[in-house]
């Protein structure tokens, strides 16, 4: 089981409110949803729209270190994509975006999911790298190279 050390010891909220994205009366709000309905912190914020996919992924960033990547206009090489196969990319919202040897790149929405780490890893033999990006970014990017005829996993 992986754990991973924050690199800020700030939680997602107080990084939020730092960077002017909410304020602390969103937060206790997006706290008191969330025990009641469960789910994870950042997701709510979206959700209540007290705050943009954008923002979450980049305080992730900030508070665990990992890279930041947008999709928008990043090209993955088909042999790369056919390395997870689709239903298990749209499971995790996760889509392998590079591949050296045995190190595959990946880009997720949710990098702590040690879950779909290691699911990965037993599929593909690789060890893996994890950059942050949005369920959105995530989600396009899916249905562009798995849509195409012949380019799924």
């Amino acid at each position: 089981m992986r754990n991973f050390k924050k690199v800020s010891q700030k939680n997602l909220g107080d990084i939020l409110v730092e960077r002017g994205v909410v304020n602390h009366e969103q937060v206790t709000k997006a706290i008191a949803f969330q025990k009641e309905q469960g789910g994870l912190l950042g997701e709510i914020f979206v959700e209540l729209k007290f705050a943009t996919e954008e923002d979450i992924a980049q305080a992730i960033t900030s508070q665990y270190g990992f890279p930041y990547l947008p999709l928008g206009d990043y090209e993955i090489d088909v042999d790369v994509i056919r390395t997870v196969p689709e239903n298990v990319c749209r499971q995790f919202c996760l889509i392998p975006i590079d591949k050296i040897g045995k190190s595959l790149t990946l880009a997720m929405s949710n990098p702590l999911n040690t879950d779909a780490l290691e699911d990965i890893e037993l599929i593909t033999g690789c060890s893996v790298q994890t950059f942050v990006s949005t369920a959105t970014d995530i989600k396009t990017a899916l249905n562009k190279y798995y849509s195409q005829p012949g380019q799924g996993a």
